[in-house]
């Protein structure tokens, strides 16, 4: 399996030439040319995790594609079939196995309502969280997708996420709102704490990819 990381939050994960989208939002250029696109994984309903352009661009594609997220994207994606999932609920989309987790995104500030959220866990290897820091259960994680930088992230707390989940590599995600600088501290911290674990931290920039 292919990882790719794409601007900000976007992952794409291809598999016997099938394609898995993740989280294709506003700070994310478009995807260009994707190959035998099976499903798509909304985490939550932030914009800059999903927006009009890019479902639309994709949907025009391969149409009658599923859209998998929480209930709170089903509301604002109102004009989009979406199927709504849970925590703990686990869906196939060959050649895709998908678990969620969590439920609910991180707190950004008490004056600002907590939406729904979920993680996914892919092929039992690639764990995305979305923007949470909800650990999946069950075997280890081969590769973790980790948050960088966003209002909602302290970087001790992402440390402390990495240090629970202990993947046996890791990569920076969830990076636009950062300057070069920022990010590059962050990635050195993250380096920190996968290591801990016995785990790598892979650098991976805009169209850069790994495999599992």
């Amino acid at each position: 399996m292919r990882v790719t990381k794409f601007e900000h939050a976007t992952l794409t994960l291809v598999d016997a030439d099938r394609t898995l989208v993740i989280d294709p939002g506003s700070y994310t250029a478009p995807l260009g040319e994707l190959q035998n696109v099976v499903a798509i994984v909304l985490t939550h309903e932030h914009a800059d995790h999903w927006t009009p352009d890019h479902l639309d661009r994709i949907l025009g594609t391969f149409p009658g594609i599923p859209i998998y997220a929480p209930e709170g994207v089903a509301r604002a994606a109102a004009g989009y079939e979406i199927t709504v999932v849970h925590p703990g609920d686990i869906v196939e989309a060959e050649p895709f196995r998908l678990k969620f987790f969590g439920g609910r995104h991180a707190v950004i500030h008490t004056s600002i309502p907590v939406i729904d959220n979920v993680g996914v866990l892919v092929n039992d290897e690639l764990y995305y969280p979305g923007d949470s820091y909800a650990v999946p259960d069950g075997r280890p994680v081969r590769l973790l997708a980790a948050p960088v930088g966003a209002p909602w992230l302290k970087i001790g707390e992402a440390m402390d996420f990495v240090l629970a989940v202990a993947p046996e590599r890791a990569f920076g995600t969830h990076d636009m709102t950062l300057s070069v600088v920022g990010r590059d501290m962050g990635r050195a911290r993250l380096t920190w704490a996968v290591e801990q674990g016995g785990g790598e931290f892979v650098v991976l920039d805009p169209g850069d990819s790994t495999d599992l």
